[in-house]
């Protein structure tokens, strides 16, 4: 044992209480629990993150936070419940989805580890330190590797479970169980998130999209049928995100039952209480897309950021399983982007020079955009003469999710709150600003064609699943070309566009082609044998699977526009020399 004085000792805000001691696991850069590490085994597999390769198990994790994907709640509760996870976490800011996952196996499962976050200072030298020990809101960092002495017990904190958040009648009824012990259990997850959050209250909202229906391991299956089983029932109209399987024709796609049973089931657990079965990432292209101004409960990355940037509508960036919960109750914390004041810009990037530009521009800037940005609503200036479309936003705003923990951005003059940058910047602060030069996306450009063989074997599309207009699009840049025999080309959009696209005899004509789609699942979900064993290469038009599906897939991968896409298909191969508009910058 070594003495204190030979160490540190911080005092921090523990989100989730315990004790724990161990060597850390650190790094300066958030990192996504989906699709950024393996909830089977632990091992971080985000390729383009510095803790590519490193073991979570047995360790304490400082990063400043998570980011990307909402699901990383799942793959945290996996991790707790099969042994491979960290001993606890460690952040420098408010950290909800990671957070959520030890909620969830702390009040379902009886599992937990210690979450506390730090000041910015403290947890700098935290990220440096070799062994941390921790007790309650207390932590103590060495450099040496070697054990400290225990923590005076004094120091520990002992605030209230729920915090000092307000509670309506109603509230109070569920918390009794007056509705039932799944609405009850539901509450006390709300409240502790709220607690976290800073809520003093509370809200209801019209509707929810529920992103826990990925299967993520046994955990989220046993999640959701023990609230199934308590007599769980949704009280807000709730949709469904993409799940890990084609609902209706995995058996004939020829996946491993291991995979497509339990994925398959957990969907039907939804749905039984009492969601409907739209099993898409796009939620915004459905009928019952919010309108601007509504307070609904949305996860799935893409899908809060669209909603709150290119809609109009507030929504937190909700971590899987909250999801439910707040289905379950049509209560929410009033925090985040449902406050006007938490909508405001924090980073400005001026981009300047568009012409020439094809639809990989969007993708790309979303992306490189996000890592700029980190935890800050971005506004870009600049780009309202290119006019984006639709589809546009939503490539923009799937790879910013992708590396940006941020729940929305601004377009100047593009997107419905920014119609002018006064609009969206606080009136009392200067922000930080960026000139952009379009040069500047290059290395981003680099780290998306990760692939060094021209081959390609797969062109992937549809994350987030295809729009009907993107079909249409891929249709038209089909017509009359012949694929390469080697080459393999898919699809993935939700059932409600399929069924459009059927009627308008887009389906057959692209399935002429050699086009194979696939409902109900998305990219970042899907496997072998949809992925072709025979597949090394793998091409996108999506920045977001780009950037999950190395570590995901463990194939070499290339990013391009959809034009790119379809003459790739047609050659079998692929240059990824950067576009004339990137090249000619």
């Amino acid at each position: 044992m070594v003495n204190l004085v030979d160490g540190l000792i911080f005092a921090g805000s523990a989100y989730v209480h315990g004790k724990a001691s161990g060597n850390v696991v650190a790094s300066d850069l958030e990192l996504s629990f989906w699709g950024g590490v393996d909830p089977w085994t632990g091992e971080v597999i985000d390729r383009h993150h510095p803790l590519s390769g490193r073991g979570l198990k047995d360790h304490i994790l400082a990063i400043p936070g998570g980011r990307g994907s909402c699901s990383g709640s799942g793959v945290m509760l996996e991790l707790l419940l099969n042994g491979n996870g960290p001993k606890a976490m460690l952040f420098e800011r408010e950290e909800d989805i990671l957070t959520l996952g030890v909620v969830i196996a702390e009040e379902v499962f009886g599992q937990s580890i210690p979450v506390v976050t730090l000041a910015p200072e403290n947890f700098r030298k935290v990220v440096s330190s070799a062994f941390v020990e921790i007790d309650g809101n207390v932590v103590a960092c060495s450099t040496d590797g070697l054990a400290m002495d225990a923590i005076p017990s004094h120091s520990k904190d002992s605030a209230p479970l729920f915090g000092e958040v307000a509670l309506s009648e109603r509230d109070r009824a569920y918390l009794a169980g007056a509705h039932g012990k799944a609405a009850q259990s539901a509450i006390r997850i709300i409240l502790r998130m709220a607690k976290l959050q800073g809520a003093t209250q509370l809200m209801d909202v019209s509707q929810v999209h529920v992103d826990g229906c990925i299967y993520t391991g046994p955990g989220s299956l046993s999640f959701a049928e023990k609230l199934r089983d308590l007599g769980g029932r949704v009280v807000v109209p709730t949709t469904l995100n993409s799940i890990s399987v084609d609902h209706r024709r995995w058996r004939s796609q020829g996946i491993d039952p291991v995979l497509g049973e339990p994925a398959s089931q957990l969907g039907d657990v939804y749905v039984e209480m009492g969601a409907r079965p739209t099993f898409t990432c796009a939620p915004y292209l459905l009928e019952t897309a919010p309108k601007i101004g509504e307070q609904v409960a949305w996860a799935e990355s893409n899908a809060v950021i669209y909603a709150n940037s290119v809609l109009g509508a507030r929504t937190m960036k909700y971590p899987d399983f909250l999801d439910i919960c707040i289905a379950l109750t049509g209560r929410a914390p009033l925090a985040g982007p449902h406050i006007d004041s938490n909508r405001k810009a924090g980073l400005l990037v001026s981009v300047a020079n568009i012409e020439n530009i094809d639809d990989s521009f969007y993708p790309l800037l979303g992306y490189h955009i996000g890592a700029l940005a980190s935890n800050l609503i971005p506004v870009v200036s600049g780009l309202d003469q290119a006019g984006p479309t639709n589809d546009d936003l939503k490539a923009f705003g799937a790879a910013f999710a992708t590396v940006s923990s941020a729940p929305m951005f601004h377009i100047v003059g593009v997107t419905p709150e920014a119609k002018t940058l006064d609009a969206v910047v606080p009136s009392a602060i200067s922000i930080p600003s960026i000139d952009l030069r379009l040069e500047e996306l290059a290395p981003s450009w680099e780290e998306l064609n990760s692939a060094d063989d021209e081959r390609v074997d797969l062109v992937s599309l549809g994350n987030p699943h295809f729009s009907i207009s993107e079909i249409e699009r891929l249709a038209s840049l089909c017509s009359g070309r012949k694929k390469h025999v080697d080459v393999a080309m898919v699809v993935t959009c939700g059932r409600a566009t399929y069924d459009k696209a059927n009627e308008a005899g887009l389906i057959a004509a692209l399935e002429r082609f050699g086009v194979e789609f696939v409902t109900d699942t998305c990219w970042c979900m899907i496997t072998d044998p949809i992925i072709p064993t025979f597949a090394k290469t793998i091409l996108t038009n999506s920045g977001k699977y780009a950037h999950y599906g190395p570590g995901i897939t463990g194939r070499r991968f290339y990013f391009g526009g959809i034009a790119a896409c379809v003459a790739a298909a047609c050659s079998g191969v692929y240059s990824k020399a950067a576009p004339n508009w990137l090249r000619q910058a």
